[in-house]
């Protein structure tokens, strides 16, 4: 049942990815080198096909990107999209083990530098069936909008505390954008934590509250 919170109750302070084995996925995301930003606990809910969202990291130049694609295929992720050169920069997709999908992209083509480590944005991209009705539903419980492209795309600003954005997309676009088809089912293998009241969204992503402070590694 959704439940309907103030104006101002709501931050994103989490983002928990539920994967069937918490030690394996913990090392291979220590390994890519984002374990900051999520969580990780145990869950064995049927999951088929594409899940409905995305974790998109973007960093400075094509050769961080090729560093983050490289150590995440060395840890066992699969290639979805090798990193390539496109309209709006440079970038790759791979499937983590736990069966989530990242992107890792940059809007540069060349590079001006050595590949560093570092994480520029970290968006969090959940694929929703009506981007205009789902935009308004979370801006009604406190989201600022950031930028919006009509009923294409939506992001909204990251919280004080917690560095990962959040941001809409239809799903069969975000879908296509992975190398994904768009179909799947049952558990979305995802929760995200919240400042205020849980509650499930329109596309059925669940928000619970937060426990712990978001700075705290996986």
């Amino acid at each position: 049942m959704t439940t309907t919170a103030s104006p101002t109750s709501l931050s994103l302070a989490s983002v928990t990815l539920e994967v069937d084995d918490v030690a394996s996925a913990r090392r291979f995301y220590d390994a890519f080198g984002v374990a900051r930003y999520i969580r990780l606990r145990a869950c064995d809910a049927p999951s088929t096909g594409f899940r409905g969202f995305t974790l998109a990291l973007t960093v400075s130049r094509p050769a961080t990107v090729d560093g983050f694609l490289d150590a995440a295929v060395e840890a066992g992720a699969t290639v979805l999209k090798p990193a390539a050169k496109s309209l709006w920069g440079y970038g790759g997709v791979v499937q983590a083990p736990d069966g989530t999908v990242w992107k890792v992209a940059t809007s540069e083509k060349k590079d001006t530098g050595p590949a560093t480590r570092e994480i520029d944005d970290v968006v969090l991209l959940l694929g929703v069936e009506d981007v205009k009705a789902t935009k308004r539903f979370y801006a009604e419980r406190g989201l600022t909008v950031a930028r919006s492209f009509g009923g294409k795309y939506a992001e909204f600003a990251a919280g004080d505390a917690f560095p990962v954005k959040l941001a809409l997309y239809k799903r069969p676009g975000l879908a296509k954008d992975l190398g994904l088809p768009a179909d799947g089912g049952g558990s979305h293998r995802l929760a995200l934590g919240a400042t205020g009241t849980p509650f499930t969204d329109p596309d059925g992503f669940t928000w619970e509250t937060a426990e712990v402070p978001a700075t705290t590694p996986a």
